[in-house]
């Protein structure tokens, strides 16, 4: 079987948004109002007082992380001002 190539980061790329509150800046992609995609490096992940604030828990890396409100926060403001496209902006 032949895998179809995901050509949606050719026509729309993750692009850098950085948080308000303490500066971290990740890579993101809105597919839709209700569907982000966020990719973290380590800086940002150092970055980020709510990151640093969680408890430990039963997460994937050790961690109980579930999202950043202020990076959410930010992310929104920057697809409602246009600078970041939301692809399927139908609600």
């Amino acid at each position: 079987m032949a895998v179809r190539p995901d050509n949606r980061l050719l026509d729309t790329p993750m692009q850098e948004v950085t948080c308000r509150r303490c500066a971290a800046r990740v890579e993101v992609r809105k597919g839709s109002w209700h569907q982000t995609s966020v990719q973290w490096n380590a800086d940002a992940l150092t970055a980020c007082e709510e990151r640093r604030a969680a408890t430990a828990g039963p997460g994937p890396n050790g961690d109980f992380f579930e999202a950043c409100a202020s990076l959410r926060a930010s992310i929104a403001e920057a697809a409602t001002s246009g600078l970041i496209p939301v692809l399927d902006d139908g609600y």
